[in-house]
């Protein structure tokens, strides 16, 4: 018999040790905290007015949703409105007569969450 032959066989009875012996320990399940964050906004005319409306999501300690206004890159204006779990979306309303390129940042606690854009003209 060839000798690597030999040392298989040898061998075979050991490989059965290597194989998934013990249960592995389960770990405990995570406790996942989402940060806030805006789940659904729209900025949209309405006539003569701009509206913007936001709903978070997630646990948050009450605090203000604050709304600033651009075109282009004139800051038209700021407003807000306080939150808390009974209350998590919030609408926002603003005069713009004329077309332009709109931008409504909105930020909670002072972390900014989202920009969004209505562009009624052709600038990029």
């Amino acid at each position: 018999m060839r000798p690597s032959l030999l040392a298989l066989l040898l061998l075979t009875p050991l490989l059965g040790g290597c194989r998934y012996s013990f249960i592995p320990i389960i770990p405990p399940p995570l406790q996942v905290s989402l940060p806030t964050r805006i789940v659904a906004a729209e900025l949209r005319r309405e006539g003569d007015d701009l509206t913007v409306s936001a709903t978070l999501s997630g646990s948050f300690t009450p605090d203000y949703l604050s709304v600033v206004w651009y075109d282009a890159d004139t800051e038209l204006g700021r407003d807000s409105v306080y939150l808390d779990n009974a209350q998590r979306a919030a609408s926002f309303r603003m005069t713009a007569p004329r077309k332009g390129s709109y931008r409504a940042l909105l930020s909670y606690g002072g972390v900014l969450l989202r920009q969004i854009e209505l562009r009624e003209t052709g600038d990029l």
